[in-house]
């Protein structure tokens, strides 16, 4: 299991907005998963973060669907995941 993060980011919605979609997407995840909900502000932007432990669906470098990979590495790009 890795931390993994999901971002809520926008200037166009209000902050109930956001807090609704954040919640939503933790709502989904196990409760034993959930590590933590953070808030800021960056420009104006509202910005949550929901951290949490999983397995990444997607390699950050190339966006290969990693599902099922458990060799701790990209098989398209070799990217350590």
């Amino acid at each position: 299991m890795r931390v993994l993060s999901k971002m809520f980011r926008s200037s166009f919605k209000s902050w109930e907005v956001l807090q609704r979609q954040a919640g939503q997407f933790a709502s989904t995840l196990a409760r034993e998963d959930l590590i933590s909900i953070s808030h800021s502000e960056d420009h104006n932007d509202g910005v949550i973060m929901v951290w949490y432990w999983g397995e990444p669906e997607s390699c950050p470098q190339c966006a290969y669907n990693l599902k099922g990979n458990e060799s701790g590495r990209c098989p398209e790009c070799g990217t350590s995941i």
